[in-house]
């Protein structure tokens, strides 16, 4: 009777602590599953382009290397591509870069918006409202159907494979948007003419 009581005593606590144990193992989860959703959720950042946008959010150009420097409070960093055509670019803390080819007398005629080594950093506060790895294609489609946009499927030897590039016309100039195969923002280039796809 007594061996029995013993083992009815024992089967209870193993129970117990099993059913502790499948509960804390279950909080644990919880909490880790959180405190990723908020690190996310917290990890979008601002371009902080400042005086760069005017009032509509587009980008104010005629701009100089100089000015842009001291609105982003970042040095210009200048370089030459393999055609020793001059470009500029600034590269951000939140992940955002600016780039550029560089004019007569080192004018900023056009600008292009990237995140550095494709990370998945969400960027907002970028021209026209759009944001860096959260806009999506069919968003832009509506937003821009006003200004005629068009889209074209990526091929497969592009930078975002399966992907796809929004084109609209805006004032003076051509605004491309590409969207990686999860049709999610990567670039945005304002240019006053159309690239060349061959061009590098």
């Amino acid at each position: 009777m007594v061996l029995i009581k013993k083992l009815i005593s024992l089967t209870i606590k193993s129970l117990n602590f099993k059913q502790f144990m499948k509960t804390k193992t279950l909080t644990f989860i919880l909490t880790l599953f959180f405190q990723l959703v908020s690190i996310t959720a917290f990890s979008q950042k601002t371009a902080a382009l400042n005086s760069l946008l005017d009032k509509n959010t587009e980008f104010i150009f005629p701009q100089t290397p100089d000015k842009i420097s001291k609105a982003l409070n970042i040095k210009t960093v200048f370089y030459e591509d393999a055609n020793e055509e001059k470009y500029a670019k600034w590269p951000m803390k939140t992940g955002l870069e600016l780039y550029c080819s560089l004019g007569k007398n080192n004018i900023v005629d056009e600008m292009f918006f990237t995140i550095s080594d494709n990370k998945s950093v969400v960027v907002e506060g970028l021209p026209f409202g759009l944001i860096m790895n959260k806009s999506t294609l069919q968003d832009s489609k509506t937003k821009f159907s006003k200004y005629n946009a068009k889209t074209q499927k990526l091929g497969a030897d592009s930078e975002f494979p399966g992907g796809s590039k929004l084109i609209f016309k805006k004032g003076k100039r051509f605004a491309t948007l590409f969207f990686d195969n999860k049709n999610l923002l990567k670039s945005l280039g304002l240019t006053t003419e159309l690239i060349d796809p061959a061009v590098n």
